[in-house]
């Protein structure tokens, strides 16, 4: 999967889903100060990821992913070779 598509996914679901702004949604973005994702939000996003791209996300994985596009790297690391 190309970096483009993980992006869009990753934006439509953070807007349609998680209601975030799409306005807010720029790479150096912080999650939780910027976009207000919160741990029931996480939950929610854990299972869109997993629906999404067929990996789960392990919490031990996330510890230092603060912004959108290290979170978006992340997914790359993961489902970018499927």
């Amino acid at each position: 999967m190309k970096r483009e598509e993980i992006d869009e996914i990753v934006k439509n679901f953070l807007i349609e889903e998680i209601e975030v702004e799409e306005e807010t949604l720029v790479p150096e973005a912080q999650l939780k100060e910027d976009l207000g994702i919160d741990s029931l939000d996480f939950v929610d996003i854990v299972v869109i990821v997993e629906r999404n791209f067929g990996f789960k996300i392990k919490p031990e994985e996330m510890e230092g992913v603060r912004t959108l596009k290290q979170f978006c790297d992340y997914i790359e690391s993961k489902a970018g070779d499927k």
